[in-house]
């Protein structure tokens, strides 16, 4: 099975206007899109667009409605004339836990055949807004090395104006992830940095029943860690900037890596 459980650690560092940091251990998902109908006759604890234990919505992703995360996929492709032969698409997400998930960040690796043809930063903040920010290229399927840049485009933090640069680094070898995203404002000066860095281990009943015994509230977790580390910038006297809500979903090509 070529879908795995992704042991990692998130690390948030602000630089401006002063310097904040946080960071908390959390395991996450590496899903094979193609396997999606083994996973869910393999595990007991795990189903695909219904309640369990764990389960991994498509609505979550994508067009966040009744089409399949393929199905956006191959939608966004052919608009940014991405081209293939056989496509397999990859997923590193949370999956929902008693029903539940707050993903920030989702990514979904676009390959044709062995090799990696696009890259989709999947970007959700607590107004339950998305944005995605495409990147289109060429590399090889098992291990690669990619950096890549685009402006901002969309509200996360309300703690942090909208002008700015992210630049993205995406490393994937065998058995490891690491992910770093700065943000430089206009003035080329770092703001924030994140980071996430983890181990790749086999999909198993052991593993998803230590998942739940660590991590028994992942999603609330994940939220309710958000919600504390604002309070902390409000102490330190961080600057809240307000924004008009997104009516829909967004989606932008980026570059090329």
């Amino acid at each position: 099975m070529k879908s795995k459980i992704f042991l990692s650690t998130i690390v948030h560092k602000r630089y401006l206007p002063f310097k904040h940091k946080f960071q908390y251990v959390v395991p996450g998902l590496f899903i094979n899109l193609n396997e999606l109908d083994k996973l869910e006759k393999t595990f007991k604890l795990f189903s695909v667009n219904s309640f369990n234990i764990f389960s991994f919505f498509e609505k979550d992703h994508g067009f966040r409605d009744n089409r399949s995360i393929k199905e956006f996929v191959i939608f966004y492709l052919k608009k940014y004339k991405i081209s293939y032969d056989k496509l397999n698409i990859k997923i590193l997400c949370f999956p929902r836990i008693l029903g539940y998930v707050f993903n920030p960040l989702s990514i979904l690796y676009c390959y044709d055949n062995e090799k990696l043809i696009s890259i989709f930063y999947e970007v959700k903040n607590t107004s339950n807004e998305q944005h995605t920010y495409v990147f289109k290229g060429k590399s090889k399927y098992e291990e690669f090395n990619l950096s890549h840049k685009c402006s901002k485009q969309f509200y996360v933090s309300p703690f942090i104006k909208m002008e700015g640069d992210y630049y993205f680094k995406n490393k994937i070898s065998k058995d490891k992830v690491n992910i770093s995203i700065d943000l430089l404002n206009k003035n080329k000066k770092k703001v924030m940095s994140a980071y996430q860095v983890g181990n790749l281990t086999s999909l198993s009943s052991n593993g998803l029943l230590k998942f739940i015994f660590f991590n028994p509230l992942l999603g609330f977790k994940v939220i309710i860690a958000i919600l504390f580390e604002s309070l902390r910038i409000i102490y330190k006297g961080g600057k809240y900037y307000a924004r008009n809500k997104k009516p829909n979903d967004t989606i932008t090509l980026e570059g090329i890596f």
